[in-house]
């Protein structure tokens, strides 16, 4: 009752001066912690247990979460839209002390998604964003001898994105943003917004 009192305050204070009435925005960011990296983590962690150390792995490269998202304003303090996202992760697995390969991995998420704008000002905002869906990983060993053929192999799984506070600041149209929360886009990520 809270929330829906404070949508309703927010909606009425909206129509006054300073207040952004645009329609559309398109973003692009980049965060940390994405679930993809702790998918990541627990899998290595769970290998080594299970093997006893006898696969374990190396200097581990993450790039990413790379995003971008659109949204288009329904009410004046709900977007409709989705996010893509984008990680890729690449080790070095090594059995017993050998190196067996690089073992390499590619995130592919979509997510359709909500934001529920707390505060719309012209050179200012308040915001959270939901998004379920479903990411796509691609998996690839490239191994060091000669004689054992690379491996490739696809796997699906649901993924999320819960921004619970997201501030952007800027000019009416061209706005930078930091986002605190969870899912595929990370734990904190800060982007560009441009609105139209």
């Amino acid at each position: 009752m809270a929330a829906a009192a404070f949508i309703a305050a927010t909606t009425a204070l909206a129509q006054g001066n300073g207040y952004d009435d645009t329609k559309h925005e398109v973003a692009v960011s980049y965060g940390a912690l994405s679930n993809s990296q702790w998918i990541d983590i627990l899998e290595d962690v769970t290998i080594t247990v299970f093997t006893g150390a006898h696969v374990t792995f190396d200097n581990e490269r993450f790039r990413g979460p790379f995003s971008a998202e659109y949204f288009y304003r329904v009410k004046p303090w709900l977007g409709v839209g989705g996010i893509f996202t984008f990680g890729r992760n690449k080790r070095d697995m090594f059995s017993a002390g050998t190196k067996d390969g690089t073992l390499a991995h590619n995130y592919y998420t979509l997510l359709p998604a909500v934001k529920f704008d707390w505060l719309r000002k012209r050179y200012f905002g308040l915001y959270s964003k939901v998004g379920v869906g479903a990411t796509l990983r691609t998996e690839t060993l490239d191994s060091d001898d000669p004689t054992v053929t690379s491996d490739n192999s696809t796997l699906a799984h649901v993924n999320w994105q819960i921004s619970l506070l997201g501030i952007e600041a800027g000019w009416p149209t061209i706005r930078g943003f930091v986002e605190v929360g969870t899912g595929e886009q990370g734990v904190f990520l800060a982007g560009l917004r441009y609105k139209f």
